[in-house]
């Protein structure tokens, strides 16, 4: 394997450790978000760029603004209190 290919896995781990980990749903989401755009990279370093392509834009993009949008309606971000409830 690539050193590349081996730093990638690792930054996976880290950042689907930490969407579990935060407490925080705001949070969480980006790190998913982080953890979706993370995985395009490497399908991209596997020599994959139609997945890439699709996992960058689906997973990465419109996944994580529908989960803003839908943590937005519910009332849970807030402007000025930093994403967390009141």
């Amino acid at each position: 394997m690539d050193w590349m290919q081996i730093f990638v896995l690792v930054l996976l781990l880290i950042s689907g450790f930490f969407t579990v980990w935060f407490r925080d749903i705001l949070c969480s989401v980006i790190c998913s978000g982080a953890f979706s755009l993370l995985l395009a990279l490497e399908f991209y370093l596997l020599q994959a760029p139609d997945v890439a392509i699709a996992q960058a834009g689906i997973g990465a993009a419109l996944d994580t603004a529908i989960f803003i949008i839908a943590l937005t309606g519910l009332g849970y971000v807030h402007r000025g209190n930093g994403g967390g409830r009141r």
